[in-house]
């Protein structure tokens, strides 16, 4: 029983916990509240500028969805219709400004056949 409290203490640092738009419309987070929001990539939304580095895309979970604005390069794995979670603060006219994002693979993994090169999904 003591090593099982152990094992869950030692996990618990790492794992990531984040809130979907409908949990954070519900939880009323403030204004300038550091939060973690995850949900899908709305498709049609992914805009990033390399001049300005400005990165703009939509989030949602098929209820709510939240404008998302950052700066800097996407992460490779960031596209419309997949997952990310997104860490910073809600603006007063609503829009999530991210101080950092994550993208999220996919779940299925297949391993590319020998000495073949795996394709890369691109935005």
């Amino acid at each position: 029983m003591l090593i099982g409290f152990f094992a869950a203490q030692s996990l618990a640092g790492s794992t990531v916990y984040y809130l979907t738009p409908t949990e954070a419309r519900d939880r009323k987070i403030a204004p300038g509240s550091a939060v973690r929001l995850g949900g899908q990539v709305e498709p049609g939304s992914l805009r990033f500028e390399p001049a300005s580095r400005d990165l703009r895309f939509t989030i949602g979970d098929g209820t709510v969805s939240v404008r998302v604005i950052g700066s800097g390069a996407p992460p490779g794995l960031l596209r419309e219709g997949a997952g990310a979670v997104v860490e910073g603060v809600f603006a007063v006219d609503g829009t999530f400004h991210a101080t950092q994002v994550i993208a999220k693979h996919d779940e299925v993994y297949a391993a590319p056949p020998a000495g073949a090169t795996p394709p890369h999904r691109n935005p």
